[in-house]
């Protein structure tokens, strides 16, 4: 085989045909997206479409094949149920979402036209191997896509396995070389051998009970054969003999069940698979249906213009060839002859300003020549306020006339009176704040609006253009090119073009306020978008400009303590392993785990075959052997350092000599803030060495010091409000120690007697409870049998049965409405709770019981820095509010102010929400972060 197969690269044939397995690959395409669906404005999860539609295209782009179609299973039972009635009876109902997708996974194929097998008795590998093998006596080379590993054994000099990459990487192609060296065997037919050893617990194959891939791999190297090794089991010794010897006839049922079928009779005539033209208007309707915008431009360029032509994003019920009509009364950029005015000279921005002025509201837009908006300098203002009417201020020459000319918009942007809308506002405010202009009166922001309304969607204002108006505005790759370094700037796009742009954004997002507005009152979310978001983007921009001072040295002196003991602690483990080795290589530290060490009977593997090496699975070998600890200490210390400790400095701005990081209001669906470049939340606190970092973090100067303000337990007491639980009521009530209190009630126990590990199982519980957690997960955090954490969480609930009764009211609620919500309103829409697959469910059901108290912690902070951040500016105060991570949040304390700001802050933050618990708001001072803990 040629070495480029290796590596992505098909070689040049007259005939190369492509079979795709259906199923597996919409499977992986859908639970690639799990956490974060592609959903349509509907509510359609596309996933696997999308996924599915997108590993087709790759193909058909990069490799030309000449023949191609897709099998897929068939409901009926298979020809293996004949001689195993279980086969695959373990396997959970498919998602729902991915049931309704195949129908649409069908129609795409068929706009394609892209042949479509299916067989009843069947599986698609079967057809796959069938055709295959007959393609070989036709001269063809034939290339099997699929996921699935069980394909190894069709692979042949002229058949190979092809694995599609994952977010665009190349596809990893295989032939007879690349499957013996995976499998470690010497023939292409043992792999069968080894399946019918290890089993399959995914298709419920059952093989022999505890040999795994390494023990199947060493049996077949030593025998050849299933079968001779059967034959030969006096050669083996203790419990693997007994065994083996016990399930001679489940082995053989086993490599009979993993046998791929090539005797199918599916009449195919290979040379009908050869490509044909798609049916591009079917395929357009299809992909405006399932707002597939992306790939309607890959498809069809700039002619394809979503909703253009009379129609909007239209969306079907899944399944369905019927698609919604657009609303009569809707009035797009396509529909009407829109109006945009070019602004250059000085009295056009003067009339413009008066016109604007007199208006309740408008929306605005500033176009600047990239995306921090500390450094980005602008080059023009759009205004809208009227469908089909904007206007777009170029500002030219250098920074004092560009200054000169924003300060002819200072009135204007800073009245109190006037509305102004946008689209992520908060760059917008950014940049002006950065030149010195408070942009003020109330905002309305139409990404914070639809992450409300639609928290599990796409909030880019394209995507919502195309989803609310039917119209695909204009990409900015047209104007600047795609992303990369070969981007050019804005200030050097041809004056018209940017105008015709920058207008279109101001009109398009004046338009979408018009449709999310009423969204907002008819989703509930008006209280938490007008009371919570909206007030909370000036706050925000406000902290981003201020920044935290960041001591360089400090990180520097740090950086070189941690490179010690990354060498010291790497020293230790090589000592310990006898041997030297690469510490990060995933594979070499598996080996010495697991094949040197032999730290776990069944170790887990990754899709690769390598051994799992994660932080999860060294943790579940603690206690095993020394050099586990060691690692783990080892890979923190190099996070660390290569994460906070030397990438921090690098974030130091020369201007103000401070960190500047950026806070995202739309992320998350719980609410949370989210910070980034550089991200500040996820600094370490839990290690002292992770939080020796904070030393670095220090005060402005010698008249301030760093104040911390931190809501003690706030995720526990709002789960004792909303459960209305009388046990942990009082323990709060009383301001017991609330882990301990816990203890003295799951063990039974007076207050006094709880000893440490007593107080952590009730931490565990506590904390694990919000987000889930099993009784098999309790087990594994605090390293002890299953039945004991059972025991415990069973205890818990008798003791705080107003929890137990949260919880499943929490899923019976959300199972009813499709959401759950915080004591603001906040929503947080959950698709899969009903699901028949357990998984699914289970996940949509954490959730449910999460998502109302995150959410609540996340809105109780949002609303207490809004009026913290009001009160210091209306008392006049120096300090200044900097960082808020998590529950906390960091100040610059003037010195002078502390007796009253204090008490400030700590009203504001107890008061943010009234919730039937006493709040408690602890606060810490110091010249660092550290040191105010």
């Amino acid at each position: 085989m040629d070495a480029s197969v290796a590596f992505g690269q098909l070689r040049p044939m007259s005939k190369k045909l492509f079979l795709l397995d259906g199923m597996a690959l919409v499977y992986r395409a859908h639970f690639a997206l799990i956490r974060s669906p592609i959903m349509t404005s509907t509510g359609v999860n596309t996933s696997a479409l999308y996924g599915f539609v997108n590993t087709v295209l790759d193909i058909l782009a990069r490799h030309e094949p000449t023949h191609l179609a897709v099998a897929f299973d068939t409901s009926a039972p298979t020809i293996r149920h004949e001689y195993f009635p279980e086969y695959k009876a373990q396997r959970e109902e498919m998602p729902e979402d991915l049931r309704k997708a195949i129908p649409n996974v069908f129609r795409l194929l068929g706009a394609m036209n892209i042949p479509l097998l299916k067989l009843d008795g069947y599986e698609a590998d079967d057809i796959i191997g069938a055709l295959s093998r007959r393609a070989e006596n036709e001269g063809f080379t034939t290339y099997m896509v699929t996921p699935d590993k069980d394909y190894s054994q069709l692979v042949d000099e002229k058949t190979f396995l092809y694995r599609p990459g994952r977010g665009g990487s190349d596809a990893e192609i295989l032939g007879v070389p690349e499957i013996l060296e995976n499998w470690g065997i010497e023939r292409i037919d043992q792999v069968i051998d080894i399946q019918g050893l290890q089993g399959d617990s995914v298709d419920n194959i059952p093989g022999v009970p505890g040999v795994g891939p390494k023990t199947a791999q060493k049996l077949i190297a030593q025998f050849g054969t299933l079968e001779n090794l059967l034959e030969n089991t006096d050669k083996l010794k203790g419990k693997q003999k007994e065994r083996i010897e016990e399930n001679k006839e489940q082995a053989r049922l086993s490599k009979k069940l993993a046998r791929i079928v090539t005797e199918v009779p599916i009449e195919v005539d290979l040379e009908g698979l050869a490509l044909k033209e798609r049916d591009n208007e079917k395929l357009k309707e299809l992909c405006v249906e399932f707002e597939f915008s992306s790939i309607g431009k890959r498809l069809f360029g700039d002619d394809f213009k979503s909703g253009r032509g009379g129609g909007s994003s239209k969306a079907a019920e899944s399944g369905s060839d019927a698609a919604a009509a657009p609303p009569e009364d809707l009035k797009t950029v396509a529909d009407v002859e829109h109006d945009y005015q070019l602004i250059v000279r000085p009295e056009e921005r003067a009339d413009l300003i008066v016109r604007l002025s007199g208006l309740k509201s408008f929306c605005f837009d500033i176009e600047t020549t990239g995306l921090d908006a500390k450094s980005a300098r602008p080059v023009g203002l759009a205004f809208s306020f009227e469908a089909g009417k904007a206007f777009y201020v170029a500002l030219s020459g250098g920074a004092v006339e560009i200054q000169a000319a924003l300060e002819e918009f200072r009135g204007l942007l800073e009245s109190e009176t006037i509305e102004k809308v946008g689209h992520n506002l908060k760059y917008d405010l950014s940049v002006l704040k950065w030149h010195g202009i408070d942009v003020r009166g109330p905002l309305f922001d139409t990404m914070l609006a639809h992450s409300l309304v639609e928290p599990d969607q796409r909030h880019g204002m394209d995507y919502l253009s195309e989803v609310y108006l039917g119209y695909t505005p204009i990409p900015i790759s047209k104007l600047i090119g795609e992303k990369g370094s070969d981007q050019m700037s804005m200030a050097l796009v041809p004056l018209e073009e940017l105008a015709e742009y920058a207008a279109e954004d101001a009109d398009i997002t004046w338009q979408l306020r018009a449709k999310l507005e009423p969204l907002l009152k008819e989703k509930g979310q008006e209280r938490v978008f007008y009371e919570i978001e909206a007030p909370l983007i000036p706050v925000l921009v406000d902290m981003e400009r201020e920044g935290v001072r960041v001591d360089a040295d400090t990180l520097s002196d740090f950086s070189k303590e941690l490179a010690e003991h990354i060498e010291r602690y790497a020293g230790e483990i090589r000592e310990l392993a006898e041997t030297d080795f690469n510490l990060n290589s995933p594979k070499q530290l598996g080996e010495i785990l697991f094949d040197q060490l032999k730290l776990s009977d069944k170790p887990k593997k990754t899709r690769t075959g390598q051994y799992k090496t994660d932080e999860q699975t060294l943790l579940s070998l603690s206690g095993r052997h020394e050099i586990v600890q060691k690692i783990l200490e080892y890979r923190a210390a190099t996070k660390l350092k290569s994460t906070y400790v030397d990438a921090l400095p690098a974030a130091i701005w020369s201007r103000t000599g401070r960190v500047h990081t950026t806070y995202n209001q739309a992320v998350t669906a719980t609410g949370r803030l989210q910070s980034q470049n550089p991200n500040l939340q996820n600094i370490p606190i839990r290690t002292e060495m992770g939080r020796e970092i904070r030393k670095a973090f220090v005060a402005k100067d010698d008249d301030h010091v760093l104040l911390a303000a931190d809501y003690s337990q706030i995720e526990l007491r709002i789960i004792a409000a909303i459960s209305r639980d009388k046990g942990m009521i009082e323990a709060f009530e009383k301001g017991h120690d609330i882990h301990a209190a816990t203890a003295a009630k799951v063990y039974g126990v007076e207050l006094e007697a709880v000893h440490t590990d007593m107080r952590r199982s009730a931490k565990m519980v506590n904390f694990g409870l919000a987000y889930g957690m099993s009784a098999f997960g309790l087990s594994q955090r605090l390293g002890i049998p299953r039945r004991e954490a059972a025991d415990i969480m069973d205890s818990y609930f008798e003791q705080f049965p107003g929890i137990k009764s949260y919880m499943a009211d929490t899923i019976e609620f959300a199972k009813e409405h499709g959401y759950v919500e915080t004591v603001t309103g906040r929503r947080r829409y959950l698709r899969d709770i009903a699901s028949r697959n357990g998984t699914v469910r289970a996940q949509a059901e954490r959730n449910a019981i999460n998502s109302p108290i995150q959410g609540a912690a996340a809105d109780m902070i949002k609303i207490a820095m809004t009026a913290i951040h009001h009160a210091l500016n209306e008392g006049g105060f120096k300090t200044r509010m900097l960082l808020q991570v998590h529950d906390e949040l960091v100040f610059d304390l003037h010195k002078s102010e502390a007796d009253r700001v204090k008490p400030l802050i700590e009203e504001k933050m107890k008061n943010a929400i009234q919730l039937d618990v006493p709040i408690v708001v602890e606060m810490g001072e110091g010249t660092n972060w550290l040191d105010a803990h």
